[in-house]
């Protein structure tokens, strides 16, 4: 994941003097990679969970400005020149509201460039964890469950950015299989993290161990990557 949002860092055009937000820095691993290319510039890094805000503080240190907050609700106090996004959008619904917020943080001509899960994103994996969920060993714990992410198409992302105001839209999906070395460990960590929180820790790895078996040599974790950039008009 790290690899995959630091090639978006290098999609964001830069001259190193720029304010930029992180929106959903996370442990802020991939927000060093921002940091890098902003020699005399600001990083502004912003998540809504406070275990995750919590690891970026100790990690960026003094090099960034490290903020709780609800990307749905984002208030800066100032404009940004740039916002930089990885592996976060889809976990929130209101993609309207997401957009419209972000550019209302930005500054005029201000950019944003980010990337997140994006429809068919992780197809497979998704669909081995929803039937061993149908397995009497662990369905009670998913009745009435949904998984929250949404994981958009292109088109209707770009024309919600248009919506709220960008410009210069371009959006795209990316196919980007990852084979890891250790499949259960992997996924434990990652993909079925949500799942893995609806049961107790023997449960967990049980159902984790299924899903592993449900899928075909050698496991491969089929992401599918939207890309966004636009520009605030």
């Amino acid at each position: 994941m790290e690899e995959m949002g630091a090639a978006v860092v290098e999609r964001l055009p830069l001259r190193g003097d720029e304010t930029v937000l992180d929106a959903g820095c996370g442990t802020g691993r991939v927000t060093v990679h921002l940091v890098e290319r902003l020699p005399r510039g600001r990083v502004i890094a912003v998540d809504a969970s406070p275990a995750m805000i919590a690891e970026a503080v100790e990690l960026l240190s003094s090099t960034a400005d490290v903020r709780q907050a609800d990307l749905l609700e984002l208030d800066l106090g100032e404009p940004v020149d740039a916002v930089f996004s990885t592996a976060t959008f889809h976990w929130i619904l209101d993609h309207d509201r997401l957009f419209s917020r972000l550019h209302r943080a930005l500054r005029p001509g201000g950019l944003l460039v980010a990337q997140c899960g994006g429809a068919g994103n992780i197809s497979k994996v998704l669909e081995a964890a929803a039937e061993v969920a149908t397995e009497p060993t662990f369905a009670a714990a998913f009745v009435g469950w949904r998984r929250s992410s949404y994981f958009a198409t292109a088109d209707e992302t770009a024309a919600r950015l248009g919506m709220a105001g960008f410009d210069e839209v371009r959006c795209w999906l990316e196919e980007n299989p990852v084979v890891p070395e250790d499949p259960l460990a992997y996924l434990t960590t990652i993909a079925l993290r949500d799942h893995l929180a609806r049961l107790p820790a023997e449960l967990g790895s049980s159902f984790a161990r299924r899903v592993v078996d449900m899928l075909p040599e050698p496991v491969t974790v089929d992401y599918v990557r939207l890309n966004i950039d636009a520009r605030r008009a």
